[in-house]
């Protein structure tokens, strides 16, 4: 049994407009120690997707409209706040976008450590500021003992977000959830942060979750990936089998847009048109307004996840002539 199981979940939210669906059938697994990419434009749905698991979307304006999510074997959808408290944190955290927004700048980074802790586990003032201490020496932040009093405006970017890590293992849980955990930090400090996120899979044997639409960052860190798209997965497969032999042509197009040293081009490859709002999404695949290879067919229905091989899917009928 995979440690996550997530099969047909669809969120919708109440808007002016009525109700629009954010993500719709999305269905994978997750293995223990099992690094899992999601990738895709800013709007793809990724985000929903890790806050419909957490159950962390106000209810309402968002509803789970169908579909299930098991963690440990254990049924999330639906279940009681009381009992998500105490899952959040110690089974699953999550390291949010942003953290010198998702850091409260009125605490110091010390207290906000033993907070977590404190929620989860009965134990001593003592103790608890032993675990903020471990936590920051294990996430790289010199002199720990002296900075649990820091505030997060004292710190640099990517001390916070190693601090916004520190405080979801806190806990030590079975499985991380990485929201763009590189955005706005240069590429000397991504590079600190994805190597400390891979030590601590190989360290704890946690599962991470990283979400992002940076291509390079799921190279350098997934084992699987899942390329969302509208809300919907449109290809899923081992990392390598997808950068190798993308299936479908958003996983393409996203493949191009990325320089290499060794193109000599003028200008940089981009994918034409714009993701389309959740509100006006068109009929049909909801890439085919984009697609250089889009016949009349696709504007037809929505193709389905069709599986390729055991470990390879994409949602493409003329799949035939990319593969």
């Amino acid at each position: 049994m995979s440690l996550l199981e997530v099969r047909d979940l669809t969120t919708a939210f109440k808007t002016e407009r009525g109700e629009v669906t954010a993500v719709e059938d999305i269905s994978f697994d997750l293995d223990e120690g099992e690094i899992l990419g999601i990738v895709g434009e800013s709007g793809s749905g990724k985000s929903v997707t890790a806050l419909t698991i957490m159950g962390l979307l106000p209810q309402p304006p968002a509803r789970v409209v169908r579909g299930s999510v098991h963690f440990a074997g254990e049924l999330l959808t639906g279940m009681s706040e009381t009992r998500l408290e105490r899952i959040r944190g110690a089974g699953i955290s999550m390291v949010f976008q942003e953290p010198m927004t998702s850091l409260n700048p009125v605490l110091t980074i010390g207290e906000q450590i033993m907070e977590t802790v404190r929620a989860h586990e009965a134990i001593s003032v003592r103790d608890q500021r032993l675990r903020a201490i471990e936590m920051l020496d294990r996430v790289g932040i010199p002199s720990a003992v002296r900075r649990l009093g820091d505030y997060p405006h004292q710190m640099s970017g990517g001390q916070r977000q190693r601090v916004m890590i520190a405080m979801a293992l806190a806990c030590r849980p079975r499985l991380l959830i990485a929201d763009e955990p590189t955005t706005a930090l240069d590429v000397t400090i991504q590079a600190q942060v994805l190597d400390l996120l891979m030590d601590l899979r190989d360290e704890l044997g946690m599962a991470i979750m990283i979400i992002t639409h940076n291509m390079g960052v799921i190279a350098e860190t997934a084992d699987r990936v899942l390329v969302m798209y509208a809300g919907r997965i449109v290809e899923q497969a081992p990392v390598a089998r997808l950068f190798d032999r993308p299936l479908h042509p958003y996983t393409r197009g996203l493949l191009d847009c990325v320089p290499t040293l060794e193109q000599d081009r003028n200008r940089l490859v981009a994918i034409p048109g714009s993701l389309p709002e959740p509100a006006r999404r068109p009929a049909g695949c909801r890439f085919a307004p984009r697609c250089g290879h889009r016949i009349d067919a696709c504007s037809a229905a929505i193709p389905p996840l069709v599986a390729v091989d055991a470990s390879h899917a994409s949602a493409c009928i003329r799949t035939d002539i990319l593969a």
